[in-house]
């Protein structure tokens, strides 16, 4: 997900409304994607990136060029800031994946001054994500087991309509709005498209070490017919929209 992650920081900063600020915060940064693309504006004095994985921590480390830019291992729904430390706190693409969202997104809030923006993004799995449904709705057809993490994944509070806002308003953020923001999906080939499912990491990587080699074969083929789609193999370009949400601490 980093190559696409990278397209859609700019995208996060600019809804958010990041222009000049002394500290920012990246919760679950990853391997930094939105760290970077913020400290590339010489109007925000420092950039703190937490995740709760060392090895991408790690990675963030060693690519990092700029002093203005610190990554650390941490908890989202235990940050280890005070009160007030930062001008505004980000999350990009992580909220799904944290186990108690609305303490997180209290945590956000603690940490970030009053007159602070919070904003996220999620990716719509549902219905925006078109390389998910085409992977998931394939293998559910081949594997009961697909289409239970097609359903857990389709129905996690964060990745609908409304259902960051909703953590937003409970957590007492005021100008609450939420958008959707669209990147496009690029890849040169099927071999570009299956590599980028079939890593270490991610809801498809998950599913396909369940599976013994013949069933994998077989959903691979399944797959590379819908990527083809009655079209010799070569470059294909997807939409993926990702929910967006924002809102003013008090």
């Amino acid at each position: 997900m980093g190559r696409w992650s990278r397209q859609l920081a700019p995208l996060l900063i600019s809804f958010a409304g990041v222009t000049a600020a002394g500290r920012v915060l990246d919760v679950g940064c990853g391997t930094g994607s939105l760290a970077f693309a913020l400290a590339q504006n010489p109007g925000i004095g420092s950039v703190h990136g937490i995740d709760f994985s060392p090895v991408y921590i790690e990675h963030a480390r060693q690519q990092a060029r700029d002093s203005r830019l610190v990554f650390q291992v941490g908890d989202a729904c235990a940050l280890s800031f005070e009160d007030a430390s930062f001008d505004h706190s980000l999350a990009s693409l992580v909220l799904p994946f944290i186990p108690d969202v609305d303490r997180a997104v209290r945590e956000m809030r603690r940490v970030t001054r009053s007159g602070g923006t919070i904003a996220a993004t999620a990716w719509d799995t549902r219905g925006g994500l078109v390389i998910y449904r085409m992977f998931f709705d394939t293998a559910a057809v081949l594997d009961g087991n697909a289409n239970e993490r097609r359903a857990k994944a389709c129905t996690r509070p964060a990745t609908l309509r409304g259902g960051m806002a909703k953590a937003w308003r409970d957590a007492g953020l005021l100008d609450v709005e939420q958008d959707s923001l669209m990147i496009r999906m690029e890849f040169s080939s099927f071999a570009d498209f299956w590599t980028s499912l079939d890593g270490k990491d991610g809801p498809y990587a998950e599913y396909l070490v369940t599976l013994s080699a013949k069933k994998k074969s077989k959903l691979r083929d399944a797959v590379e017919a819908a990527y083809l789609d009655g079209d010799p193999d070569g470059p294909r370009s997807y939409a993926a929209t990702a929910w967006a949400v924002k809102g003013k601490v008090p």
